[in-house]
């Protein structure tokens, strides 16, 4: 059976949620901001020990100001509200990401939220704010010797360098594509995709699909 240690996940499909049900695209984010609660005490449960979740992605600055106003302050407010409960059980909080482009106040609550929770040694929730692979391989790169520049020591260099690499990669709301999300972590990961939008990814579902992985075979390359 395969070990199962990393699930990650693009969450899309909250502005398309909203849409179909007559309502502008915050009202999706508040759902999807349900589901993240949902899926990470569900993963907790099962046994995972890291869940990495796209919050928003180095693209998503495109977006209009309002929208992307809007994710600033769900994040903030997601953050403060969900302390207790990360505290409670014992999960850790880590960030993927370049958040030296977030507003100050919202760096000091990430941070709050790391430090808070840096003694949890159950599941590790990871969001991706500011994130973008391309982004994170060249500031990885930026960091090691052109001399000491080799496999492991940009794996170690990257903003995931604490963690495993990803074994389930996740994404909702029927695309099919990685959407520069995790590109080196993800070289031996098994993809599912899914047609369901983020607010209505069911805990059904979820489990479905690790045990599909479980039953998986994973050669990494090998025969």
């Amino acid at each position: 059976m395969n070990q199962l240690k990393h699930i990650a996940i693009i969450m899309d499909g909250n502005g398309r949620w909203a849409k179909s049900r007559g309502k502008i695209r915050t009202f999706g984010h508040n759902a999807g901001a349900k589901k993240v609660v949902e899926i990470t005490e569900e993963a907790s449960n099962l046994g995972v020990k890291y869940l990495t979740l796209y919050a928003f992605s180095t693209e998503n600055w495109k977006r209009q100001k309002s929208e992307v106003d809007f994710l600033m302050k769900l994040l903030s407010k997601f953050l403060k509200k969900e302390l207790k409960t990360l505290i409670k059980n014992n999960t850790r909080f880590r960030v993927i990401g370049d958040i030296s482009k977030l507003s100050k106040s919202l760096q000091s609550t990430i941070n709050n939220t790391i430090e808070k929770t840096k003694n949890s040694n159950g599941l590790t929730q990871i969001l991706a704010i500011n994130y973008g692979s391309r982004d994170e391989i060249i500031r990885a790169i930026k960091k090691i010797e052109r001399e000491d520049l080799n496999e492991e020591n940009l794996t170690n260099a990257l903003d995931t360098g604490d963690f495993p690499d990803i074994d389930i990669l996740i994404r909702t709301g029927g695309e099919k594509r990685l959407s520069n999300f995790l590109l080196w972590q993800s070289a031996y990961a098994e993809l599912f995709f899914t047609d369901t939008l983020w607010p209505d990814f069911s805990m059904q579902e979820f489990k479905e699909i690790i045990e599909e992985f479980k039953g998986r075979e994973r050669r990494f390359g090998g025969i």
